[in-house]
């Protein structure tokens, strides 16, 4: 250590560093813009300037290095005058209003300014505003060329995309050959919008330091249970399945389930779409899960008995979430299933071609392994039982396991199915008949798996009945996609009113529809137009309209809805011993929801019962992205990799899987179009004035 004084200060500080290094280090600020902690220093706007005992002149502190005893000084009144004009020189050409939340605004207002010529008139350089590139806007005008952006993505980065073009008062930071930085070899990190002190480069959608992380690692934020999305993502494209695959595990215990059925929220969120495409994010999932090698469990621990007994009611993905957790943190885990087989909706409700069983039962059985009870055809009907046989705390999550009728006249017909009740009973192998002509109404996933199964099922043909337009359809596009290229018919604007009194064939009188102003849901409203009914001619119709939930009995506060009232992000009932979570608590939702309405039960109940709640546990190596990224050219127009699926002849019938697994080469290559976002956040804080 090398001792210094800085302003009759005495301070130590390592060897080799810069007198500015040292002074920030030490709590001493000393006015600087082109300066950054990531980058080699250039003294280019000289704001940092000190004074220093027997050496002459105006030394940049960001260049000098220290030595024993020097004596610095970095406030007197002549180098504030001097700053002054330093910062007259560089607002010369900048236009009047600084943005105020710019470092360049803090730096001014905390130096001040020199009116070096009184009847100066700035000359307007009247650069361009670049708005048309993905996530950011580059506004020329207001570049003080501090050299930041340009260092960042040559130096630091490795890519190269921008630079400092012609010489003297004509100089300005672009492309080489002013082209659009999608064909500059621009990889979008961002890292120049990052360290950008003048507002010069300012990213299109808006954060604040409270909400930063969120907003610039959309995917991560998108997914409900926070999987740390940009580092299993990095983690395959170098290679490293294995780990990949332990930082999805952190977060929850069904890494194949929903590489296989999520939503992939994530991929509607990733930054990559106003580039291109986003990343196959789900796929990328399913990959590693494939290649699952059982490392991680090396890692996993049980922590000691808490000598608690918990009751789980639902042994679907919120349910046994929860139960996994809870079992980590040493608490004794029990959870009653009334179906035959574990897994909720995830066993009951989706079908084999996209969930095969031997995928779940794998990832059910790793949760049994931990020492999690699983009792199957036990209906549980009060918590008051549990609680007086033992149990500490009972989770609720029996989902949302009912179908919903339309109260359509005549609907009590036998050949009127419940959707919901014919899926459980074509995932657990019981007879169903659907032979025939089939009418499917719904236009959600549900209503779409019905059909699918059908076909499967030997039914002659399918038709969908949805009231509102494709455009309007909750299901999942490729789904929908997939139903069609199978071979189902969707009739749009199309509602069912009633079942007419026949003795041959299921006849259904429809109405067709048109849509009106947006309703509670955001989609547009069907209205009935007047005198346009129809008949249509089935052997079925399956209503797929969708779930309600069934919590009569266990003393806790139900909404109008029949879902249980629980507090947000809390899972706690109206009742103390009681939480809940899942489709019980949101209604029908997805499967990554219903996982983090178990992640958020487990956190509540170990904290209820005496623990912290850091159910979390670190099963990867917490090392960091390596913040070169290198020049690819095209970068930014490669496409999202293709899923293959089995050819439609030979889908049906029968239930294979559709959809197949991405091929090593076409997953890192994948992995490969991240934008790595994370990396933004590795970018250390310039030294600012202290706050007034």
């Amino acid at each position: 250590m090398i001792k210094l004084t800085i302003n009759g200060k005495t301070i130590q500080a390592k060897e080799n560093q810069t007198v500015l290094e040292a002074a920030v280090e030490n709590g001493i600020y000393i006015p600087n813009i082109c300066y950054h902690p990531n980058l080699k220093p250039l003294a280019a706007c000289r704001l940092c300037v000190v004074e220093i005992e027997k050496m002459r002149g105006f030394p940049t502190s960001c260049t000098t290095k220290i030595s024993e005893g020097m004596i610095v000084k970095t406030n007197t009144k002549e180098l504030q005058n001097l700053r002054k004009n330093l910062v007259w020189l560089i607002l010369s050409n900048y236009p009047k209003d600084i943005p105020p939340s710019s470092d360049l605004k803090k730096v001014v207002d905390y130096v001040g300014v020199n009116e070096i010529l009184k009847n100066y008139t700035p000359k307007q350089r009247n650069l361009p505003v670049y708005s048309d590139d993905p996530l950011f806007v580059r506004d020329l005008d207001k570049c003080i060329l501090c050299g930041r952006c340009v260092r960042m993505c040559q130096e630091v980065r490795g890519v190269g995309a921008i630079g400092l073009i012609n010489r003297g008062i004509e100089t300005f930071v672009g492309t080489t050959t002013d082209s659009k930085l999608k064909d500059s070899g621009c990889k979008f990190c961002r890292a120049c919008v990052e360290v950008c002190p003048s507002g010069a480069l300012v990213d299109k959608e808006e954060w604040s330091q409270e909400n930063k992380r969120d907003v610039l690692i959309p995917c991560q934020h998108g997914c409900p249970a926070e999987t740390d999305i940009p580092r299993y993502v990095r983690l395959i494209a170098e290679g490293r399945y294995q780990d990949s695959l332990a930082v999805i595990r952190s977060k929850f215990p069904f890494p194949y389930s929903l590489g296989l059925v999520c939503n992939h929220p994530c991929e509607e969120a990733c930054s990559r779409t106003d580039v291109t495409e986003p990343i196959s994010i789900r796929e990328l999932k399913r990959f590693v899960a494939e290649k699952d090698d059982g490392a991680w469990k090396k890692k996993l621990k049980i922590n000691k008995s808490t000598g608690k007994q918990i009751a789980i009611v639902g042994a679907g993905p919120s349910g046994l979430t929860a139960a996994w957790f809870l079992r980590l943190k040493g608490h004794d885990v029990t959870v009653f299933e009334m179906l035959p087989k574990p897994g909720g909706m995830l066993k009951a409700g989706i079908p084999d071609y996209r969930l095969p069983p031997n995928v779940l039962e794998s990832e059910i059985k790793e949760i049994t392994n931990i020492g999690v009870k699983i009792k199957c055809n036990t209906k549980i009907e009060s918590s008051d039982k549990l609680v007086k046989e033992g149990f500490n705390a009972v989770y609720l999550a029996m989902g949302a396991p009912k179908g919903m009728s339309m109260g359509m006249e005549r609907e009590d017909d036998p050949r009127v199915l419940d959707g919901i009740l014919t899926l459980r009973k074509i995932n657990f192998g019981e007879d169903v008949n659907l032979k025939g002509d089939i009418g499917v109404v719904g236009g959600g996933n549900v209503a779409i798996d019905i059909a699918r199964c059908s076909l499967r099922k030997g039914a002659k043909s399918v038709k969908i009945i949805y009231r509102r337009t494709r455009e309007e359809m909750p299901a999942y596009a490729h789904e929908v996609e997939d139903a069609l290229d199978e071979g189902v018919k969707i009739m749009f604007l199309t509602n069912p009113t009633k079942i007419l009194k026949d003795k041959g064939k299921l006849k259904v009188e429809c109405i067709k529809m048109q849509l009106g102003q947006p309703d509670s849901s955001g989609r547009r409203r069907p209205v009935p137009i007047e005198g346009s009914e129809f008949v249509l001619e089935l052997d079925r119709l399956i209503l797929g309209i969708g779930q309600s939930c069934d919590a009569q009995g266990f003393g806790v506060e139900l909404n109008k809805k029949g879902q249980v009232v629980a507090k947000e992000k809390l899972q706690e009932t109206s009742k103390k011993v009681v939480f809940a979570g899942g489709d019980l608590v949101t209604g029908p939702a997805t499967v990554i929801e219903a996982v983090q309405g178990g992640r958020l039960a487990a956190i509540s109940i170990d904290k209820y019962l005496g623990g912290d709640g850091n159910i979390d546990q670190i099963l990867y190596p917490e090392d960091e992205a390596d913040p070169y990224i290198g020049r690819e050219e095209g970068f930014a127009d490669r496409k999202r990799a293709k899923i293959k699926k089995i050819n439609v002849k030979n889908r049906i019938p029968g239930f294979k899987q559709v959809e197949l697994c991405i091929c090593e080469k076409d997953a890192k290559k994948e992995a490969e179009r991240c934008l790595k976002c994370q990396l933004r956040l590795q970018i250390a804080k310039p030294p600012l004035p202290p706050e007034k």
